[in-house]
């Protein structure tokens, strides 16, 4: 049980405020976000709201206001010693804002994090986290509930409900319990349309994703009796398809729904290095395997993003490890 306390006292007297999340934003992130800006300025705060990476096309909508602005060290240098509050979502490790952390760590103000991610790193003064929740937004939503801190409107119904349908795969992970689905029919009572929140985030996408997701679905390979299914993306295909990092987005679930598979990875090459997103079922952990290579999650899913080094340096021993946790059985990946 989380509580709130710290948070609301913080929001209640803090009045110069900068919300950062982890580079290549999701809906959560991009949510919490914007969720959070919205609270704050119904409470009059001053608001800046930084990310490393760019927001994607697809949730550009969830931000009205175009308060979201990508870091430029010339521009926002002085605003880390300004601020009295540095709010983190959807993170728990300051490395994830990648070049943002120095400025975050040499930060006088005070800072708190909101997140349902394992392993937290300590660099906060207050951490808001329970992996429990479904989604860093399902935290948001608990928070103004249970403080009252101000109305739910519109404006923080949306952003919430588009961080958590997509952090719980459209309800179908473990996580979309009964309250889940009470907490979604609520902000559809305040107003959010679930149909249109679906159509901009997955149903607008540009044409060269799908050009790449052939190249992606044409690289999947089986391994381990089909147990495991691998999907390669390399920076050739990118610029082939004319296509963007964040295209990548869901590509990880094609490898999920191949029958007998119980783990996927998906290896995306990066100009200074590489990132693996890892999916598994029933109580196989990826985030442990994702821990023995420096990345983090959830159980079921997780993360691997290492700079300066090629993919051909690791993407072997990765899949060696997977299938070793696989061979082991359910009772001794838990343990």
């Amino acid at each position: 049980m989380i509580n709130f306390e710290p948070l609301a006292d913080v929001v209640n007297n803090g009045k110069n405020f900068l919300i950062t999340t982890h580079v290549n934003p999701d809906a959560d992130a991009i949510g919490s976000e914007i969720a959070l800006y919205f609270i704050l300025k119904s409470l009059q705060k001053k608001i800046n709201i930084v990310n490393y990476s760019s927001t994607p096309y697809y949730l550009q909508f969830l931000d009205p206001d175009n308060a979201i602005q990508q870091f430029n060290p010339e521009k926002h240098e002085s605003l880390f010693s300004e601020v009295d509050v540095i709010i983190h979502v959807d993170l728990n490790r300051c490395s994830r804002t990648v070049k943002m952390e120095p400025y975050i760590k040499g930060s006088k103000a005070l800072k708190i994090i909101i997140d349902h991610h394992e392993d937290p790193e300590d660099f906060h003064d207050h951490l808001i986290a329970d992996t429990s929740y479904s989604s860093t937004g399902h935290i948001i939503y608990d928070f103004l509930e249970k403080t009252k801190i101000t109305p739910i409107s519109p404006d923080i119904a949306i952003p919430i409900y588009a961080a958590i349908m997509t952090d719980t795969g459209s309800f179908k992970y473990d996580r979309t319990t009964p309250r889940v689905h009470r907490i979604a029919a609520h902000l559809l009572e305040i107003g959010v349309n679930p149909t249109d929140v679906y159509r901009q985030i997955y149903d607008e996408s540009k044409f060269t994703k799908y050009k790449l997701l052939g190249r992606g679905l044409e690289s999947m390979n089986l391994f381990n009796d089909g147990n495991l299914a691998v999907m390669t993306i390399y920076q050739k295909d990118l610029a082939e398809c004319d296509a963007l990092e964040t295209d990548t987005d869901g590509f990880i679930n094609f490898c999920m729904g191949v029958e007998k598979v119980v783990v996927g990875l998906f290896f995306l090459e990066l100009e200074d290095g590489f990132k693996a997103s890892l999916r598994s079922k029933g109580n196989y952990s990826v985030h442990k395997l994702a821990a023995l290579f420096g990345g983090g999650g959830h159980r079921n899913a997780s993360g691997i993003r290492i700079r300066n080094h090629k993919m051909y340096e690791f993407k072997d021993k990765i899949i060696e490890e997977t299938i070793i946790m696989i061979n082991k059985g359910y009772d001794e990946v838990q343990n």
